[in-house]
């Protein structure tokens, strides 16, 4: 067996970023920039109106209040979209909307707030200005926000709505990111049957491929569901090369110490196994290596293989530690790792083998820190377990138990949140 760390240096030393494409902006979300992105233009292009009001000389409204008002000729009107071509000069005002240009002569903004405008009649020729202005009131620059010429989103930027709005205001419909992974995703087991099917003795539904699946495009790749392998070499081997092609093999199953666990053995003589079980629990019977895949061209490459164990709450566990960050680096993402915080634990754990645990948990605030309870029974059966949890709690190999009161460390799963319980953004 190997440690939890080892494991995971071997996944991401055989994963790679993958290629650019040009993604409609609104399909970009959550995909990273591969080239920086850089302004063709200023924004806003000209000065313009922050308010709705008069666009004025400041010095004409010197010395204006309530009670002694500056009385100006109102010469025009521009709204938002239209430019005026008509200026102000001395002693005159231009009505301005938010957002339209600044009138040649005009160097601030008058808000209508500031104005006698409701005592007089509607088009009136004059406005009375009754608060003073200084150059530049309620003037938004050109280019203030943007520069032309500038990097404006630099390569490596994550899309984030913000990052949709500020490609949106460039005119961009599309953007040079880093693909999503297709993740080909397997589950093995002669006691499977997929969903719709009728249940009969001694089967159970394949809830592995859909928990998985939901991962993987959870994290922003595209999932490709295979078909059931049966334990058998020929079955196992027709299911994999649907996979074949993708940009990393996921099974569940088949890679354990009994009897009918023949994926390894299959994968074996596919490619070549890094490594099979790791010093934790759940998950222990975990594989990963490197099959003969191809192309859509048909070109040789070698497509990663992760053999996630049948039972589902491993399944999830180990792909949260080792498939989610094996996805992230191939979008180009750094940040692979969960995030971490400390916690009182509220039950007692017990470590009877000397393997890392991952014991499923309910984050709740106390005070100015966390408390871990939980979710009930451990066994690596109980699904129902991963839908109460918001957190993973960490028990050192070293550790043969950890009592109530103890601080832990807990990774929280943030696609699980519900009333009460916290939510944990990256």
């Amino acid at each position: 067996m190997i440690s939890v760390e080892e494991a995971l240096a071997k996944v991401l030393d055989n994963v790679t970023v993958l290629d650019t494409v040009q993604t409609p902006i609104l399909e970009a979300l959550g995909q990273v920039l591969a080239e920086d992105i850089t302004a063709e233009f200023n924004i806003p292009p000209r000065d313009n109106s922050a308010m709705d009001g008069y666009a004025v000389r400041a010095a004409d409204t010197a010395g204006a209040t309530a009670a002694s008002p500056e009385v100006l000729r109102v010469v025009g009107a521009v709204a938002a979209g239209e430019v005026s071509e008509t200026s102000v000069g001395p002693g005159s005002a231009i009505r301005i909307m938010t957002g339209a240009p600044l009138p040649a002569g005009a160097d601030a903004v008058v808000q209508f707030e500031n104005t006698d405008e409701p005592e007089r009649p509607e088009a009136a020729t004059e406005i009375g200005i009754q608060k003073a202005a200084a150059p530049g009131l309620n003037v938004r620059r050109a280019g203030e926000d943007v520069t032309a010429g500038s990097v404006v989103l630099p390569h490596g930027r994550e899309i984030s709505p913000a990052e949709v709005g500020v490609l949106a205001s460039l005119g961009r419909s599309t953007a040079p990111v880093i693909r999503r992974p297709r993740i080909a995703i397997l589950a093995t087991g002669n006691e499977l049957v997929d969903i719709g099917q009728p249940l009969t003795p001694g089967k159970i539904y394949n809830s592995n491929n859909y928990s998985v699946a939901a991962l993987v495009r959870y994290y922003g790749a595209d999932p490709q569901l295979l078909s059931i392998a049966r334990d058998d070499e020929a079955s196992v081997i027709a299911s994999l090369r649907e996979g074949l092609t993708a940009d990393m093999l996921i099974t569940s199953g088949g890679v354990s110490l009994g009897d009918y666990d023949v994926v390894k053995e299959v994968l074996a003589r596919q490619g070549e196994i890094a490594f099979w079980t790791v010093r934790m629990k759940p998950g222990k019977p975990l594989a990963f290596g490197m099959l003969r895949g191809h192309d859509a061209a048909g070109n040789e490459r070698p497509v990663p293989h992760l053999g996630l164990p049948g039972n589902p709450v491993s399944s999830m566990i180990t792909f949260e530690l080792f498939g989610r960050p094996a996805i992230l680096k191939m979008m180009g993402k750094k940040n692979l790792a969960l995030p971490q915080l400390e916690a009182v634990l509220a039950d007692p754990v017990i470590n009877p083998d000397g393997r890392r645990i991952f014991a499923r948990a309910v984050l709740e605030r106390q005070g100015n820190g966390y408390r871990a309870h939980l979710t009930g029974p451990q066994g690596s059966g109980i699904l129902t377990s991963m839908a109460m949890a918001n957190a993973l709690v960490v028990i050192p190999e070293d550790r043969a138990e950890m009592t109530a009161g103890e601080t832990v460390t807990a990774l929280p799963l943030n696609w699980h949140f519900s009333e009460g319980q916290v939510y944990f953004a990256d």
